[in-house]
């Protein structure tokens, strides 16, 4: 899963038919800038309203996804959401002339070829992506649906569907990784079954129907009078049952085409709690009304995560990404002002570093003496330590360059840090590194308590010989 925001280059427009409106709708992708997210622009209508892409404004679900605010409706919105999040597309603008999204060939891969006409643009903005902690379930005793997310360290989904008919028995499809899913996801196509299809029309549905953007499955043979009124419906005269299978004797991509398709769904669904999220999601007999409600009750699990910073993992019997030795090999800092006794993660995007804080710290006898008290510059201090860990990580010879500070912001100390703490610290770019300057936020942890935070700015500079 990509790091950093991403948006497309240029626009770009399509022209199409809404499944169920009927009405010919043209639609046109923007950019937008960072942190935006997904959103949809009536500009049919006045003062050309926009409805954000999220979860709170679903409406209904049936056989699509409607969202609605202030009396503003999009309707069969998973297909495009699907391209756009298997493409990891985090800011769009989406112009449209009409209330439902087309519905092209009934798959996202009209919308993932468009996404790449338009070009793929990476932004100078970390994501966001909820990792989650614990697992959570969602069941509708009623339908017999249930979805399971489960912690993972990347995005997985595994879909699991039964139809109980001949024609499309039990199946199931599985994400791995979401770059998997322009090959393996997005030209599945949705489906319906031939009996199915009266019913839906005279519900008001299914007006802009075609042979030609959905899977029409027979399982079993229909009358010629049900043919003739199905081709007058959809205003066709080459409609052919041969047989029990697929109206127009349909070729699949997949064997289990329809479970890959449920699969496209979810993940269209799940884009409305507006950010990635690294879990595995499990999903028996899912629908959108099942899918969206999930989508809520994950989006409420992250709302009550960020009112609660949660502190690092730190496991003190894994071997450290860096002992003091190597530490010292890279920083330039010795007693008494070497402040990282350990890291312990390191990736492009953040550090996570030790110090433990002991009784014979050299600068306890002098600052409250009879009442140890870290001095909170020193707390800063060891954060940029970290930092200085994190900017020289992309350095071939760390020996050639140190790190400065340029200035400190927004620091809190929330905590008093006295002896026998371990402060585990975290410290993250808010932006790429650029000309050697760096953009840190760090924070430190004493237990699940936050002890000290503050923004750093930092520059990298070559040593004089």
């Amino acid at each position: 899963m990509n790091n950093f925001q991403q948006t497309i280059s240029n626009e770009v427009s399509i022209q199409g038919r809404g499944l169920h409106t009927g009405q010919i709708a043209n639609i046109t992708l923007k950019p937008a800038p960072t942190n935006t997210g997904i959103c949809f622009k009536r500009i049919d209508l006045e003062g050309h309203p926009i409805v954000e892409a999220k979860c709170d404004y679903v409406t209904k679900s049936e056989r699509s996804t409607t969202i609605e605010k202030n009396g503003v409706k999009l309707v069969t919105i998973e297909h495009l959401l699907a391209a756009l999040t298997g493409l990891q597309i985090d800011n769009v603008l989406v112009e449209i002339d009409s209330e439902e999204v087309p519905i092209m060939d009934g798959s996202a891969k009209p919308f993932v070829g468009l996404i790449h006409k338009a070009g793929i643009l990476r932004q100078d903005a970390v994501r966001d992506i909820f990792n989650l902690k614990s697992n959570l379930v969602l069941e509708d005793p009623e339908t017999g649906s249930k979805i399971i997310a489960m912690p993972s360290d990347t995005f997985k989904v595994t879909v699991m569907v039964d139809y109980k008919s001949q024609i499309v028995g039990p199946q199931h499809a599985t994400l791995e990784h979401i770059d998997q899913f322009e090959d393996e996801i997005s030209k599945c196509r949705t489906f319906v079954f031939f009996h199915e299809l009266e019913k839906l029309y005279n519900a008001g549905l299914i007006k802009g129907g075609d042979v030609d953007n959905a899977i029409v499955m027979v399982d079993k043979m229909p009358s010629q009078a049900e043919i003739d009124n199905l081709s007058s419906l959809f205003g066709r005269n080459d409609v052919v049952v041969k047989s029990e299978g697929y109206l127009n004797n349909l070729e699949l991509y997949y064997q289990n085409e329809p479970a890959r398709h449920k699969l496209l769904d979810i993940i269209g669904d799940l884009t409305l709690i507006g950010m990635p999220i690294n879990a595995h999601i499990i999903a028996t007999y899912p629908g959108h009304k099942i899918n969206t409600d999930f989508a809520k009750l994950l989006k409420q699990k992250i709302k009550e995560s960020k009112t609660k910073v949660a502190a690092p993992e730190y496991d003190p019997n894994k071997e450290p990404i860096f002992d003091i030795h190597e530490i010292q090999k890279m920083l330039p800092h010795r007693y008494p002002f070497l402040l990282v006794d350990k890291v312990v993660e390191l990736t492009d995007e953040f550090v996570i570093g030790v110090k433990n804080v002991t009784a014979n710290e050299n600068y306890f006898p002098g600052h409250f003496p009879d009442n140890h008290v870290m001095p909170g510059v020193l707390q800063i201090e060891a954060m940029a330590q970290c930092g200085g860990m994190l900017a020289l990580r992309s350095i071939e010879d760390t020996t050639l360059y140190d790190v400065y500070f340029l200035k400190i912001d927004k620091a809190k100390f929330k905590r008093k840090v006295v002896p026998g703490d371990t402060l585990v610290m975290k410290v993250e770019l808010m932006s790429p590194i650029r000309r050697g300057i760096v953009e840190m936020k760090g924070t430190i942890f004493v237990g699940n308590q936050i002890a000290t935070e503050a923004e750093m700015m930092a520059t990298i500079i070559k040593k004089q010989k």
